[in-house]
């Protein structure tokens, strides 16, 4: 897991979220742990590669670092 986080905000229908957090718990799994796989599913199907080391000053300049690529998970469908 990475050692920061930030915080995604998001606005979705009720009843959708209801049988998500209802999903998720059956497959015995977080909300937070399903949507971080699915962004690096994401990621991974665009080729987009990304750094999971915070960036400091004098490093890459924001945005996307060749750095990790991400993988598609079997767990997540």
């Amino acid at each position: 897991m990475e050692s920061k986080t930030a915080r995604l905000t998001l606005l979705i229908d009720p009843q959708k979220k209801k049988a998500f957090e209802r999903l998720c718990a059956q497959q015995d799994l977080t909300p937070s742990q399903v949507v971080r796989q699915l962004i690096r599913d994401y990621l991974a199907a665009h080729g987009v590669t990304y750094s999971s080391k915070p960036q400091g000053r004098g490093s890459e300049p924001h945005g996307v670092t060749e750095t990790r690529s991400a993988r598609p998970s079997a767990n997540v469908r």
